[in-house]
């Protein structure tokens, strides 16, 4: 006996997809994500509401539902609410893990209900059952690889294995002969074999990757965490999850493409390229050739006298969490008359809209964040780049250097503006570990420290003009 009539429970799925698909819209745009976040989370509220009031359950099976939940809650909330700006790569490759990891153990337990029914596999559904356990082991355990790369806790330059192609190519056929093992004959064993094959490969595929290339592997894994629920959507025959996996997957792949294309590189080349020496590779030397320095009040008097400033942002504005403080400073320079705006590279930070989510913390208005086109036509107009914790989106060797790995990437172009200033902790390579040229030429000065002690020194420097 359930709560809900069928009818109702399909009305209340079909609001949840339309509040998915108008949460996605939402999500495409900065002036309106915070609204369709809002729609997505009322979409998921729905559909959780309606499983639980529509599912017949049996024995302790509510009551094992609703631990699970709560011990999602207790989990979830703490860590959302914590989390700095500088974690939120390594929080969106967890989510998008655990998303994938689910719709894999949904697809064991499905693959036992079907052989305790007698079911001998070689259905559309048991079909949809073993890609989504494939896909899913292998986005769950590439996401933990991303998180581990992103945290620290292992290196972010590009792990290449002894014979690692052959190794790579054994996993994906493996994991393809298991997956057609599971679809003809619906075994529970073969289904576990699956999963640990689709495992190895997101390990395997996501070890070589390194440097700024991570934030694209994970964009790519949130595809195919999409693809495992909408498999898994089609084999328990619900049309939401079949809806929510094809939204994210559609999503995750075009901005996989987008991100790629703002690097200048294919997804293959992000993948594979460390296996023939093209991938990013993060060094830790540092350079210690001679560089202009200035103090924070000679900034202070470039900027409060130019006509018209751009501020490239990168992950070390998030590190310092400085925005407020930059924040700060921007008004100050517009209340003087300075035409200041920001320049918002696509892959700046550790994931797509990183700089975006910033400084909308430090309530910027929207009409200030220029994309990287758009500010590369006004740079020979500019009389200073303000570079705030970024590097390689602003390194020149993206179009001088055929050697570097970062040739061909599209960048912001500081080095044709009038000045460039550059607040740096030190001088260590960016994620992608190159030098960056500009740091050396005559029209460059660095600013040593915590970019929010250097801005906030720069912005009473300011005030004293």
């Amino acid at each position: 006996m359930t709560l809900l009539p069928d009818w109702v429970a399909a009305l209340g799925y079909l609001a949840a997809g339309v509040l998915f698909i108008l949460a996605r819209k939402g999500l495409s745009s900065a002036r309106t994500a915070r609204r369709g976040n809002a729609l997505g989370a009322l979409g998921a509220l729905i559909a959780v509401v309606v499983v639980l009031t529509s599912t017949e359950f049996h024995g302790f099976n509510l009551a094992i539902v609703l631990v699970a939940m709560a011990l999602g809650v207790l989990v979830a909330v703490p860590a959302a609410r914590r989390v700095q700006m500088t974690a939120m790569p390594q929080l969106v490759a967890l989510f998008n893990g655990v998303g994938g990891g689910a719709a894999a153990l949904v697809g064991i337990v499905e693959l036992a209900e079907q052989q305790g029914a007698g079911a001998t596999g070689g259905t559309v559904a048991s079909v949809a059952t073993a890609f989504g356990i494939a896909i899913g082991s292998l986005s769950l355990v590439g996401s933990v690889v991303t998180f581990l790369k992103l945290q620290g806790w292992m290196t972010a330059r590009p792990v290449v294995l002894p014979a690692a192609g052959v190794l790579l190519v054994v996993a994906l056929m493996a994991t393809l002969g298991l997956t057609v093992g599971v679809a003809l004959t619906g075994q529970v064993w073969l289904g576990a074999l699956t999963l640990l094959a689709g495992g190895l490969l997101g390990v395997l595929l996501v070890l070589p990757v390194g440097g700024a290339d991570v934030p694209i592997v994970i964009s790519l894994l949130n595809a195919f965490t999409g693809l495992a629920v909408a498999a898994t959507g089609w084999a328990l025959g619900n049309v939401l999850l079949l809806v929510a996996g094809t939204l994210v997957g559609a999503s995750g792949t075009f901005l996989t493409l987008a991100m790629a294309t703002a690097m200048g590189r294919s997804v293959a080349g992000i993948l594979f390229g460390a296996l023939r020496g093209g991938s990013t590779a993060g060094s830790t030397e540092v350079s210690d050739r001679p560089v202009r320095t200035a103090s924070a009040d000679d900034v202070a008097i470039t900027l409060g006298y130019a006509r018209r400033v751009v501020v490239v942002p990168g992950y070390g504005l998030a590190v310092a969490q400085a925005q407020h403080t930059l924040a700060e400073l921007v008004d100050a320079l517009r209340a003087r008359g300075v035409d200041v705006v920001y320049g918002i590279h696509p892959v700046a930070g550790r994931m797509p809209g990183h700089m975006n989510v910033l400084l909308a913390e430090a309530n910027v208005p929207y009409e200030l964040l220029i994309e990287a086109d758009d500010v590369n036509r006004t740079m020979p107009a500019t009389d200073v780049v303000v570079v705030v914790g970024a590097n390689d989106v602003v390194n020149p060797a993206a179009r001088t250097d055929p050697g570097a790995p970062i040739y061909g990437m599209p960048i912001i172009d500081a080095d044709r503006a009038g000045q460039v200033i550059f607040l740096k902790r030190s001088m260590r390579p960016g994620f992608a570990g190159i030098e960056n040229e500009l740091l050396y030429a005559p029209s460059t000065q660095l600013l040593f420290g915590d970019a929010k002690d250097s801005l906030a020194a720069v912005l009473a420097g300011l005030k004293g003009l």
